[in-house]
């Protein structure tokens, strides 16, 4: 039996997501490398593959939210500060998926950048905002992220909050530079089959009114009402519905074949990060997951989505990125809910509570482009030293 390694790490939670950091130097040499090597060791960190679902041997939470692995290096790309891979660890299954970002834990990449040493020190002031430079490498994207410095340090404690977070925080903007796919899906087009709404036809589940965009994240959305909901669900409404998670995955699986992102069914296997399926709803009054009362008059509109196969509980950061854009399009399945109309916000209700975003969108020559899309996420360091890992065979 070999016997435990070491790894230099750092537990950390962005936004609503926690994930552990490493920079790649620090990784062992052949997981500085991708390949087989760096999944099972990623995935040994995280406790996965682990059939009672739970975790318990290794650093993941056994949600979506919380099987998280980043990997942190100084930037090979021009005026960049960091490149940032993430590696989403599957709970039950021997799989890690490196075809998307987390918007949640771009925030706590900032932050990692700069007390890790990674920044030019002449870019990082003693106070004020440090503007850290984002290569986010999975997907071939710029982010800026905004982090509050205070003597010298990340400024990690503050007075935003952000709801599905217990508590409080500094507040740490994100910028996504050109959110929008550039070819994996519809050659490029931010709509990729062309059309700001669609008639989906899912096989054995029915057709329904879908708007399909690549910003963010690739994100198949629909209109709760068509699926049977209100919009205003929870996480018990739908993760412990057998049938509704695998009617989910079914229009998961014809919305990424109707936006090219796969050429046959048995592809979707391999995509368990993306594409995301959400649905909305014009505004209406719920309690959220914390027992938060949201008024309708307070939102835009209502918006669930899910991620690796079960509701969210609150919502993903690319997601949200892809809310911002898609509700900025006039005619989109979430534009409608919103009431319709050119705008470059708005706020929406999910299970934790709300949040708002906006993105910069322009229409060109018949083709729709996002410039930029933003939003206000907080992050902080959790623990930080060595994690112990089997080393692979």
């Amino acid at each position: 039996m070999s016997g435990q390694i070491k790894i230099p790490a750092t537990y950390m939670r962005g936004g609503t997501s926690k994930g552990v950091f490493f920079r790649l130097q620090d990784l062992p040499e052949a997981a500085q490398v991708p390949g087989e090597y760096r999944d099972a060791l990623l995935m040994r960190v995280i406790g996965s593959p682990d059939p009672y679902g739970k975790h318990t041997d290794g650093m993941g939470g056994a949600t979506s939210s919380t099987s998280k692995t980043v990997i942190i290096s100084k930037s090979t790309q021009p005026d960049h500060d960091v490149d940032y891979l993430y590696g989403q660890v599957a709970i039950d299954k021997a799989f890690v998926d490196w075809t998307g970002n987390c918007g949640n834990l771009s925030t706590a990449v900032g932050p990692f950048a700069i007390s890790s040493g990674l920044m030019d020190p002449s870019r990082v002031p003693r106070d004020g905002i440090c503007t850290v430079r984002v290569w986010q490498a999975n997907i071939g994207k710029t982010i800026l992220v905004h982090v509050p410095m205070q003597a010298g340090q990340v400024q990690e404690l503050g007075d935003f909050e952000l709801d599905g977070v217990t508590f409080p925080a500094a507040e740490v903007v994100l910028e996504f530079i050109d959110p929008a796919d550039d070819g994996e899906a519809g050659g490029g087009s931010m709509f990729p089959t062309g059309h700001v709404i669609d008639d989906l036809d899912v096989p054995g589940v029915g057709s329904f009114k879908a708007s399909m965009i690549t910003a963010g994240i690739p994100t198949i959305f629909l209109n709760a009402a068509d699926l049977g909901y209100t919009g205003a669900e929870l996480q018990d409404a739908i993760n412990n519905d057998v049938a509704a998670l695998a009617k989910f995955e079914a229009i998961r699986t014809a919305g990424a074949l109707k936006m090219g992102i796969i050429k046959t069914a048995d592809e979707i296997a391999t995509r368990q990060h993306s594409p995301k399926v959400a649905f909305v709803a014009p505004p209406a009054d719920y309690v959220s997951s914390g027992g938060k009362h949201i008024a309708a008059t307070d939102i835009d509109l209502l918006a669930r989505a899910l991620s690796m196969g079960k509701l969210h509980h609150a919502m993903m950061g690319t997601a949200s990125v892809a809310i911002a854009t898609a509700a900025s399009v006039p005619g989109t399945v979430v534009n409608l809910a919103a009431g319709g109309g050119k705008r470059d916000a708005v706020r929406f209700g999910h299970p934790s509570g709300t949040l708002r975003v906006g993105a910069d969108v322009s229409e060109h020559e018949g083709e729709w482009v996002v410039t930029k899309a933003v939003m206000s996420r907080s992050a902080r360091v959790l623990m930080k030293g060595e994690v112990y890992v089997p080393a692979p065979v």
